[in-house]
């Protein structure tokens, strides 16, 4: 993927305040809603070689997350019930009706808390890789890299140091222990991401995310309250383990499960072909 055909056309961005916070979003195209919600550290630029496989017939939405991508970083703690409410006022000012709510990671877990609700603007969620197992978070089962700076994070003083220190270098090997193929993460992304790590308060957002991490294990227990069709989707090198996945298969009512093979958690980056399909099939 060269860097021209990673360029965010700029007609297609603009913002929203919700709750204090500036949200930039991607809106594009027309036809039934599909909102897309990116995993931790990542930004609306993570689905772009997904919405280039999702380009006709459909309403595209993708916002950058609190403390995530361009969007600002209020001085909040960054919770589970935090996000969830965030996209439900999300989906209020836009307007959105009969949604397809796709999320990846932590994205997915945002979504599966939103139709946990019954919110009456979604009529149908495709969760991929939800993350919501782990102690303080399944990120530090990619490496020992990972396991040693996402420990370290959770220092009191440490932990701030650690957060705002943002080499490019590590990011970079920490994102790839998220990919059956490393050679599947894009320069251009990681590029990206450095960059938006710099902002005002979004190194304190990530650090605040981690350390309330039991907030999102904690949000399973709301899932046996969704009633709209669920597709639950792994990566089949996907960071959770085989018990964490079918619990949630078996705590979400009528999930449709699948499996996709030669992905790992980043599915709609590594294989965004496959992810297409599955939403349309979805539809």
């Amino acid at each position: 993927m060269t860097s021209a055909s990673w360029e965010v056309d700029l007609s297609h961005i603009t913002h929203l305040t919700i709750s204090g916070c500036d949200l930039r979003y991607l809106r594009r195209g027309t036809g039934r809603s599909i909102v897309l919600l990116h995993p931790l550290r990542m930004q609306l630029e993570y689905f772009l070689p997904l919405l280039r496989e999702l380009d006709h017939g459909f309403d595209l939405i993708a916002p950058d997350l609190p403390g995530h991508g361009q969007s600002s970083a209020p001085g909040v703690e960054y919770t589970a019930p935090y996000f969830t409410n965030t996209i439900e006022q999300f989906l209020e000012a836009c307007d959105l009706r009969d949604v397809v709510l796709v999320g990846e990671s932590i994205g997915a877990s945002i979504a599966l808390g939103v139709v946990a609700r019954q919110n009456p603007r979604i009529s149908r969620v495709v969760a991929l890789n939800p993350y919501d197992y782990g102690h303080w978070g399944g990120i530090r089962r990619s490496s020992l890299l990972a396991q040693v700076l996402f420990t370290l994070v959770l220092w009191p003083v440490l932990g701030s140091m650690v957060a705002h220190t943002g080499a490019k270098g590590i990011l970079r090997r920490i994102l790839q222990g998220g990919l059956h193929d490393r050679r599947r993460l894009p320069p251009e992304l990681v590029d990206a991401l450095h960059r938006s790590g710099a902002l005002p308060g979004h190194a304190r957002a990530f650090r605040s995310l981690c350390v309330q991490w039991q907030s999102w294990i904690d949000a399973r227990a709301a899932y046996g309250a969704i009633r709209c069709p669920v597709t639950l989707v792994y990566g089949e090198n996907d960071w959770s383990h085989l018990q964490e996945r079918e619990d949630n298969a078996q705590t979400i009512p009528g999930a449709h499960v699948l499996s996709l093979k030669e992905s790992g958690h980043f599915s709609s980056l590594e294989v965004p072909q496959h992810v297409a399909r599955i939403i349309r099939e979805a539809l």
